[in-house]
């Protein structure tokens, strides 16, 4: 299986992810158990990672992610 990367990064939401959290003022544990109460299994490091670029993001994770956020795919996905 080849592991893609884009540029350096193995996801393109993590700044995202990382400017919605501290908008929400939740800390990367808080937003791992609100996502295990959605059903998504992830710990806090699998948070971590994410943000940094080092951990892919699936769909359905990153679906659950914007709701428990509150915010959408799209802007997520967008950087500007």
């Amino acid at each position: 299986m080849k592991i893609y990367d884009f540029d350096g990064r193995k996801n393109i939401c993590g700044e995202r992810l990382h400017e919605a959290r501290c908008k929400l003022r939740i800390t990367q544990s808080e937003l791992a158990a609100r996502l295990q109460c959605e059903g998504i299994t992830i710990e806090r490091d699998s948070i971590s990672r994410i943000e940094i670029g080092t951990r892919f993001v699936t769909d359905y994770e990153l679906m659950t992610l914007s709701k428990v956020l509150g915010v959408t795919v799209d802007w997520l996905l967008s950087n500007e």
